[in-house]
Parts: structure tokens; C-alpha cells; sequence
């Protein structure tokens, strides 16, 4: 028997024994998305009895466990979000008052925390090892393994339905305190099926990509028309924080070749996957892809360096000096920052001066009733994206260019891309502003 091996089984434990190194004022953080630890997370309540002052760290909590969504578990556990899901939203609604929010640049997510506090203890998801006595991570490095690294407590469910990944998501046995064996489906997302709207939105934003860009696509309906619409293109390059199901399509199309690009020439750059089981069968060891971590992949100055970056990203609503909110109505946070800051400086910033940053959204919300584009943002509304990186601007109704535009300018474009019956008010706000 390798000593690996040996090293391995020493520290095999049952979920329930693993996770009593959680002692009270402990710092934990997960894993996110599909890497989520959704066996463990589901045990974390059964401490409460014990410990007080449990923080738990995520992304996109993707399940409503009971260790924050029962109001007995205030005092004993909190989630600190760093991009909130339904289930956290669901708890904040309800009052729960076991769930906070991180603010947070994507690239700077893991050295903000530990700078702020090292956690204790952190808690993911693994590959079974290799026949060298190497895990791997999979499906996501994003922060994850900086907080590894730094954490007293490492705990990593093993996963065979994981996919074996390449980049940084390797690890030896022996950096892990306690493995605990879980077999179940890794979390997916159904493909989202664009409507007209999308599909229409997702033409306009494909004018924008040119041949041999590189891309970033966030997540939802409108990217995912975008991709839908890039068929035609001509050697494109991926480097994006997420990697999804489109992306995988166009490279099976021979859209993406990633030959043209100027960092990471030939491979799709990432820092974490979700989509369906097809991608992850896809991923698996597939060369052609690396896992990097967040705090270099989605850093702007990294992103700056490749040729005709274009970010694609969406937004719940836009002002009419070119601010731009995609995570909160208000003062009510509704997901996060997530790496559209981060993607949209890189990209805005390119060496070469070809890059651009596309914020699309729905030129109105509420059935119809409400116009996306507003004279104001609501009074507590965070500003995700700064007027002074807001580059392209897409609706249903066109294109605004908004990136060197006077603010009398930017009223023109946007006024132009708002829903027709919501226009002849805007104007009127915006003289009242003394924009025009």
C-alpha cells in the first residue's frame, strides 16, 4: 500500500466527527456552486447545541439548509454571503436574522477575508485521488484554495462523480485534516432557454464581438442568447471567471480555438464551472481547459492583457449618467458584485486598446410597468459598476456608447435604448437634473 494511501484512510472520518473541529467564533467557509459541500452543509445544524457565533462563508448557496434558515439557529450560525441565491434571499425576507452580506471584488475575495480574519476552518469538495495521491478540486479555485491554504481545518467531501480538472485544482492527500466520502450528483443548472427578447438582446451584444476577441459571459438568459448568437464568429478565446454550457457549444463548433489570444494562447482560462452533468462529463480531463485562481484569472490587470477582451455581463437597472446596479433594488441585496467590476475594468483597460465591457439588461421590469433605466438609482442602491468603466450598454432596442460620453451624451444614448413609452419622462428628469 503507497504511503499515500495510508494517509489517506488515516483521515477518513463521518461527516458528523469531521465537522466537531467547528468550535464557537469559528470562521468556516465553503466551497460554491458546484462545489458546493452539500453533504456536510447539510449536517452544520446539528452543532448548534454546542457552538455560538459560527460564521459561514459562501457563494451562491445553492440549497436552504437549516443551520441559517431556522430562526432557532440565530445566535448560533450566520451565512455570510458573498453573491446571495434564493435560499439566503428567502431568510433575509423572513427575518431570520442569520444572514449578512460581503461586499466584495471577485479577484481580491479570498485576500480580503483572510486579511480581515483567517478562517478556521474550510470546507469543499474533492476528486478521489490518483494513483500519485492527488485530489483534485474540480469544479472551482476561485477563493478556495487561497482559504485552504490559510485555514487551520481542511475538510473536503470526496466526490467520484466530480470531474478531474487541470490548472491549480490539484492537492496532495496530506494537505487536507479530514476527508469524509460522499457520493451524489454534483448541482447543475438547467440550460436557460432564451425568449425573443433574449434572443434579440443576444444579436445586438454579438455585433460587438469581433473575430479573435476573447470573452467573458456571466450567467442567465441574455449571455447565453449572446453565445447562442456567436456561431459565426472566428477563433474566439475564453477567459471568464464561469464556464458554461455555451462556451463548451462553441467549442465544439470550432468557435472558441483560443489561438489568437494573448494570455493563456490555446486554453480556455476559468475559475470555476456550472452547468449541466453534459459539461462536466465535457470538463473531465479535458487539457484544453484550466482552473486558475480567481485572484489571478478575474484580477483586471491579467484581464487587460488579452487580445479584444469583451466582457458580457447583466445588470438590474442603469441611471442615466451611466451607473450601473446589478445587485441590489434599494437597499434589499439581491445577489452580488460578483466579477462584473472586475471584468469590465480588464476588458475597458486592454493593452491593446480593442477590449470592451457589455452591460445588457431588459429595457423594463415588472411586466412592462417600470422602465431599467432610470433617472436615479433607488435611494440605496449599490453602484456595481462605476459610470467611469461603463462601456457598452444593450437593450431589446439598440446599442448606447457610453465610454469617454459627456453626461448630456450619455441621456442621448440611454434615452435612445429605454422602452419607447418611458422615454419623453426620461427626458423630462433629466432636464430637471440639469443634465440637459
Amino acid at each position: 500500500m503507497p504511503k499515500w494511501d495510508e494517509e489517506y484512510r488515516s483521515r477518513l472520518r463521518p461527516i458528523d466527527e469531521a465537522i466537531q473541529c467547528i468550535q464557537s467564533g469559528n470562521d468556516v467557509v465553503v466551497a460554491q456552486c458546484a462545489s458546493e459541500p452539500q453533504a456536510t452543509m447539510g449536517r452544520l445544524h446539528i452543532l448548534a447545541p454546542m457552538v455560538r457565533d459560527v460564521r459561514v462563508f459562501s457563494v451562491l448557496t445553492l440549497k436552504p439548509y437549516d443551520f441559517y434558515m431556522k430562526p432557532e439557529m440565530q445566535g448560533h450560525f450566520e451565512l455570510a454571503s458573498w453573491f446571495h441565491a434564493p435560499g439566503s434571499r428567502a431568510a433575509l425576507k423572513a427575518g431570520a436574522g442569520t444572514v449578512t452580506y460581503v461586499p466584495n471584488m471577485l479577484h481580491r475575495s479570498a485576500a480580503d477575508r483572510i486579511r480581515a480574519r483567517p478562517p478556521e476552518v474550510f470546507i469543499g469538495t474533492c476528486t478521489p485521488p490518483d494513483k500519485h495521491g492527488f485530489v483534485s478540486l474540480s469544479l472551482g479555485i476561485t477563493y478556495e484554495k487561497d482559504i485552504l491554504e490559510a485555514a487551520k481545518y481542511v475538510i473536503l467531501e470526496v466526490n467520484p462523480q466530480l470531474p478531474l480538472t487541470f490548472g491549480d485544482t490539484q492537492l496532495r492527500v496530506d494537505q487536507v485534516t479530514y476527508f469524509v466520502e460522499a457520493d451524489y450528483e454534483v448541482p447543475s443548472l438547467p440550460e436557460p432557454k432564451p425568449n425573443d427578447v433574449d434572443l434579440l438582446i443576444g444579436a445586438y451584444i454579438a455585433d460587438l464581438v469581433e473575430d479573435g476577441a476573447t470573452i467573458q459571459l456571466g450567467i442567465g438568459g441574455i449571455p447565453n442568447a449572446a453565445a447562442l448568437a456567436l456561431r459565426d464568429k472566428k477563433d474566439l478565446g475564453v477567459h471568464t471567471e464561469m464556464f458554461v454550457d455555451a462556451m463548451m457549444e462553441l467549442y465544439e463548433l470550432g468557435v472558441i480555438t483560443n489561438r489568437r489570444k494573448a494570455y493563456g494562447k490555446d486554453k480556455s482560462i476559468v475559475t470555476f464551472s456550472m452547468g449541466s452533468r453534459k459539461l462536466y462529463d465535457w470538463l473531465d480531463r479535458n487539457m484544453s481547459v484550466e482552473f486558475r485562481r480567481g485572484r489571478n484569472v478575474i484580477d483586471p490587470a491579467i484581464i487587460s492583457q488579452n487580445s479584444r477582451m469583451t466582457s458580457i455581463n447583466t445588470c438590474l437597472m442603469i441611471d442615466l449618467t451611466g451607473q450601473v446596479s446589478s445587485e441590489s433594488i434599494g437597499p434589499n441585496q439581491y445577489s452580488g458584485t460578483g466579477g462584473q467590476s472586475d471584468t469590465a475594468q480588464g476588458a475597458t483597460g486592454g493593452f491593446d486598446g480593442k477590449g470592451k465591457s457589455i452591460i445588457a439588461c431588459y429595457s423594463t421590469a415588472k411586466g412592462g410597468t417600470v422602465s431599467t433605466i432610470v433617472p436615479m438609482l433607488p435611494e440605496g442602491s449599490a453602484v456595481t459598476l462605476h459610470r467611469s468603466y461603463t462601456d457598452h450598454v444593450v437593450t431589446e432596442h439598440g446599442v448606447a456608447r457610453l465610454r469617454g460620453r459627456t453626461v448630456r451624451e450619455r441621456v442621448g444614448e440611454l434615452v435612445a435604448i429605454a422602452a419607447p413609452e418611458f422615454r419623453e419622462d426620461l427626458k423630462a428628469q433629466a432636464r430637471n437634473l440639469g443634465y440637459i
